[in-house]
């Protein structure tokens, strides 16, 4: 079956209970037992939930997975996927990835023993450089928070079949409506579904999707005794957004198109960073392995931070917000926020500047978008 129909007809609707034609919420902490001695499927939530199971189905079955997980947040989720590690192990990740990563990374996994080293680049070389001996997890973002760099996922994962090293690929930003890493070779996938998936910036969500068996018993053993689930209505939640995943994300990328080619004419506008652009360094890698561009558009402004802030003060349709993957459209200044808890020296490292300004494109008319930023722009030096 095709994406958006395997997005609506999951093995769990309709209900077999009672035919309802969306999945029940379970509102429950505990199921009761039949006899002391016989444990059933369902018996106490932190531990399985049949609301949960359902979505943990749909996500599954959406990345072409063998095993789903639901966490009650993406960083949940990232700290569930890293649990695949021990102490004296190694990751090398991309040099730009979510603010929220990369102090997992610091502040958490340093003192537990493991060691982190950020490639310079996107590209696989640049990873390659970094591998030791003691690596064990390749972590990347493709498209990257917030500067929407490309990495190779297929080259990363021939690296890692050579050497045993797995592959972690975040695949918010492209959701498995325009990217499935895990059919390029990658090991474990990591969502927000916060973000695209549950689409109405009305739920906290994280999510893994996977096909091998043991570190599925890892990550599933953690996920149970660490108990950082998501509720039932939260998972209701989730589904009801995935359900309408492909139609949105079209319009998504439709709008941010728009927009892109608008902005990147624009005397205010230093530069513009979108994969479906021609300009974009990484758009031929986009082009084989993504079927579409997302949302999301990443710019610099000439006039620098003032010049974020003069647009900000004047967009009236962009709601300046920490989140993205709405339905409404966002903006958010990459160095003052997502990333704003790193020191000035390692937001350089990164390429995140003070002029940086990062648009999630709603479903919004894209002319009403466009007029909407160019009034903003007006007065910005160029």
């Amino acid at each position: 079956m095709q994406f958006e129909t395997l997005a609506i007809h999951d093995p769990h609707t309709p209900d077999p209970a009672t035919g309802s034609v969306t999945v029940p919420i379970y509102q429950t902490s505990t199921f009761g037992r039949e006899e002391l001695g016989h444990r059933p499927e369902f018996f106490y939530s932190r531990i399985g939930n049949p609301t949960r199971q359902a979505l943990e189905t749909s996500l599954a079955l959406l990345e072409n997975a063998r095993f789903g997980l639901a966490f009650a947040s993406g960083a949940a989720a990232t700290m569930a996927a890293l649990q695949i590690l021990k102490p004296g192990d190694h990751i090398v990740s991309g040099i730009d990835i979510y603010g929220g990563t990369y102090r997992i990374f610091e502040q958490l996994l340093r003192p537990w023993g493991i060691t982190i080293s950020y490639a310079r680049d996107e590209s696989t070389e640049s990873y390659a450089r970094c591998l030791t001996p003691e690596t064990k997890l390749i972590w990347l973002e493709s498209p990257s928070n917030p500067l929407l760099r490309l990495s190779d996922i297929r080259a990363l994962a021939e690296i890692s079949r050579e050497t045993s090293i797995r592959v972690a690929v975040d695949n918010t930003f492209a959701t498995p409506c325009f990217q499935r890493p895990l059919e390029l070779g990658a090991d474990i996938i990591v969502h927000s579904t916060t973000k695209y998936l549950g689409g109405h910036s009305d739920v906290i969500g994280g999510a893994i999707a996977l096909n091998d068996p043991a570190l599925h018993t890892i990550i599933k053993n953690y996920q149970a005794a660490a108990g950082a689930i998501p509720g039932p209505w939260d998972c209701w939640l989730v589904m009801r957004g995935i359900k309408t995943l492909k139609i949105r994300m079209k319009e998504h990328e439709a709008g941010a198109l728009h927009l892109a080619r608008m902005l990147e004419s624009h005397p205010a506008v230093a530069r513009v960073w979108y994969p479906g652009l021609p300009s974009h360094p990484q758009h031929d890698l986009a082009r084989r392995q993504m079927s579409g561009f997302s949302g999301m558009i990443t710019i610099a402004l000439k006039g620098g931070l003032p010049a974020v802030e003069h647009l900000l003060h004047r967009t009236k349709l962009f709601t300046l917000a920490d989140s993205l993957g709405g339905v409404e459209s966002l903006a958010a200044s990459p160095a003052k926020m997502t990333l704003g808890a790193l020191s000035p020296e390692e937001r350089d490292k990164r390429g995140c500047t003070d002029n940086l300004l990062r648009l999630s494109v709603g479903l919004e008319h894209p002319g009403d978008l466009e007029a909407d930023l160019d009034q903003a722009l007006e007065g910005i030096p160029v």
